[in-house]
């Protein structure tokens, strides 16, 4: 994707999953944290290993009135598995420890143990520190679409979270170019659940709405330069060599610059003077006069003003929906959403493509045809099937 990015000379802005993954697997491995993580994993394997211990698991559980839940050991290539293990160990501390005391499971784990005080403290710090992380990272996974526009206040949220963390000099070093910054700043301020922007200082808010108010307004002049008609095409349309569909396209482009261009009510026309004119034209001699057409940057301050005056989107809405019920209210600004909010933050769901077709082409599906694998696979991912 680097090379893809640099031939093509795009912006490549990295997965905001991915880049929570490096950093947080950067805490666990720190030596502290990795010497309580393996001792946590011993503990937990003894007792996916022993069912006498797991048998009196449920009975300790049952007796102090705790969930009856099993225990979780991580995987490697996951670091919100070593997250929920020691969260999951935390919840069951108490039954776990009187387990490991009992004469029944003692006999047969000499060299299990549980945590000491401190260990117990720095498991406790550990799940306070990483839960935002995990919090941010299950937004990212879960959302249908999550679009650019989440990674700036998710980004701030966390290194305000953080401060100070091992994983917060390691989340510092991403997303530090002004080309990056100035991306993902213009696709929150399209994001009518960040319009606000409360995670930037008041010099910075100006200077996005400022750049979203140019690119508003250069967007409106290619449009209007579009729009008018070249000098000797009339001659090619005489000559027969004018295409339908390029006609109609131009066409459409003339029609929403001169909607742009309209400003009110459209003025009366020209008509033969009427006899109510005749009477009383003297008395009311008032010179129709026809509204200049707004300069394009003056139409885009408009329209960042009306929209910043609009109530924000709360954050459970959809913020594509949303453009979708209000792109006519504002056109410039819904011109740029479209450009920006198509962006996604994360490339999650494409990878869970892969992982879903996986499942489906096997070793005993592998007859199955690449029309009937495209099928199966659009419905398994777009497929709703009401529950009962």
């Amino acid at each position: 994707m680097n090379v893809a990015a640099e031939l093509g000379n795009f912006l490549h802005v990295c997965c905001y999953a991915h880049t929570l993954n490096l950093a947080c697997q950067r805490a666990l491995k720190l030596p502290a944290v990795a010497r309580l993580l393996g001792r946590v994993r011993r503990i937990t394997a003894f007792f996916h290993r022993s069912s006498t211990a797991s048998h009196v698991l449920e009975q300790k559980q049952a007796l102090l009135e705790l969930p009856k839940h099993k225990l979780k050991t991580d995987a490697p290539t996951r670091w919100n598995s070593g997250f929920d293990m020691v969260d999951r160990f935390l919840e069951q501390l108490a039954a776990i420890c009187a387990v490991l005391l009992s004469p029944q499971v003692r006999k047969g784990a000499h060299d299990i143990c549980t945590l000491s005080e401190g260990d117990v403290s720095g498991a406790e710090h550990l799940v306070k520190t990483l839960k935002p992380m995990k919090l941010a990272t299950t937004t990212m996974s879960e959302e249908s679409m999550p679009t650019l526009s989440i990674i700036a206040p998710l980004h701030t949220q966390l290194l305000t979270d953080f401060t100070p963390a091992p994983e917060d000099e390691d989340l510092r070093k991403r997303y530090t170019s002004t080309k990056e910054r100035h991306t993902l700043h213009t696709a929150s301020c399209l994001d009518p659940r960040f319009k606000a922007l409360p995670f930037l200082s008041e010099d910075e808010k100006v200077e996005t709405y400022s750049r979203v108010t140019t690119e508003a307004a250069s967007s409106l002049e290619v449009m209007r330069q579009e729009a008018e008609v070249p000098e000797g095409e009339g001659d090619d349309m005489a000559e027969g060599h004018d295409d339908g569909e390029e006609d109609d396209a131009v066409q459409k482009v003339c029609d929403e610059a001169l909607k742009l261009d309209e400003d009110g009510p459209s003025t009366p026309s020209t008509s033969r003077p009427s006899s109510l004119t005749a009477l009383l034209g003297q008395t009311f001699n008032i010179a129709v006069t026809t509204a200049e057409p707004k300069s394009a940057h003056t139409r885009a301050e408009e329209e960042v003003r009306m929209y910043l005056e609009a109530p924000s989107l709360p954050l459970t809405d959809d913020p594509l929906e949303w453009w979708s019920t209000n792109h006519h209210v504002y056109p410039l600004l819904a011109k740029l959403a479209k450009r920006y909010l198509c962006i996604p933050g994360t490339s999650v769901a494409a990878e869970r493509v892969f992982s879903t077709a996986g499942d489906i082409v096997s070793a005993q599906r592998s007859t199955l045809t690449p029309q009937h694998v495209d099928q199966l696979v659009f419905l398994h991912k777009n497929l709703v099937i009401p529950e009962l």
